[in-house]
């Protein structure tokens, strides 16, 4: 048997590791993606995602929900310190206030593959232009400036909303991991979806046509859907 037969199956791969993810802003046309900071952020984040009125948005989340100001604070400050998960919080340009969070997660460099996950939007912010353009924003600077080749988003197989987010932004849906986690008590089979890096720049066109100001109408209503484009 020769020395090629026994080489692994599958592409080569060029390149070095991916580089971990900094604590620095990225800006688009609609949002704002910055580190989380528990002192900046904390009284927006409470406002629009914290108390009784927003215990839903915590059902899917490892954390939460949070009735006491003072165990959101503390939530808050534990995430802005975490470097993986890292943290982001999400500004809505419309109101320039802090309207959710992100995280980049699961970083493996050596392998360049990193996740998206810890989403919270609140209500205000669901469904806008910002909510897609931070997830642009978070992707383009995966893909372009920190060279991974895997993005992933893995959610609850119970969450539809989610589900149906990861496909909407493009990214390819894998399977069902059984019995993958427990959360909150409960088990969890986990959906997971990803994206590449050679599907990114087919992607990053549609992120950017959607986006566009001459996809909406005065109103700010869509004139051409994401997933139609």
């Amino acid at each position: 048997m020769t020395e090629t037969a026994l080489l692994p199956i599958g592409p080569p791969v060029t390149g070095g590791a991916a580089k971990r993810p900094q604590r620095i802003r990225l800006e688009g046309a609609w949002a704002i993606v910055e580190p989380l900071d528990s002192a900046k952020h904390g009284d927006a984040l409470w406002q629009s995602t914290g108390g009784e009125k927003h215990h839903a948005l915590w059902k899917y989340m490892h954390s939460g929900p949070f009735l006491a100001r003072v165990e959101f604070d503390a939530y808050l400050a534990e995430k802005a310190a975490s470097d993986d998960p890292s943290y982001f919080a999400i500004i809505d340009l419309a109101t320039g206030l802090a309207a959710g969070h992100a995280a980049y997660m699961r970083i493996d460099t050596n392998q360049r593959v990193i996740e998206v996950g810890a989403i919270v939007y609140a209500p205000a912010l669901q469904k806008t232009r910002a909510a897609t353009d931070a997830m642009y924003l978070m992707a383009r600077h995966a893909f372009e400036d920190l060279g991974y080749r895997r993005y992933e988003w893995k959610c609850n197989v119970l969450n539809e909303a989610s589900q149906g987010a990861a496909r909407r932004l493009g990214f390819t849906f894998e399977g069902v991991f059984r019995q993958h986690m427990i959360v909150k008590g409960r088990s969890r089979d986990t959906a997971w979806y990803a994206m590449l890096d050679h599907e990114w720049p087919t992607r990053r066109q549609r992120f950017e046509s959607w986006l566009a100001p001459q996809n909406f109408d005065a109103a700010g209503r869509q004139r051409i859907r994401l997933n139609q484009i």
